[in-house]
């Protein structure tokens, strides 16, 4: 089995939230950048990857993603604010 990422994308600093989840994050986010991701995300402008989690099976990551799905929205903001206070876009550091 091979690990799995669970990522929250965003239009800006406590902007619209989606949170999703796979085992090809740079694919993916490249994705929701062009357009070509979930409508969600198309509809909203949801390019900027502000918070991801690596997990060593993908069931764990799904697990974790509908954990975070179901949160409060003050509830992911801090978990944003707390591993990205300044709310850059991660989408660099993976492709670096």
């Amino acid at each position: 089995m091979k690990g799995g990422w669970v990522y929250i994308m965003s239009n800006g600093p406590h902007g619209t939230l989606y949170t999703g989840v796979t085992a090809h994050l740079a694919h993916r986010i490249s994705a929701h950048r062009d357009g070509r991701g979930s409508e969600f995300c198309r509809k909203h402008g949801l390019t900027r990857l502000v918070h991801l989690e690596w997990f060593d099976t993908i069931e764990e990551a799904i697990v974790r993603e509908k954990r975070v799905k179901a949160w409060k929205r003050q509830w992911k903001l801090r978990l944003i604010r707390q591993a990205n206070p300044d709310w850059a876009d991660l989408y660099e550091t993976i492709n670096a």
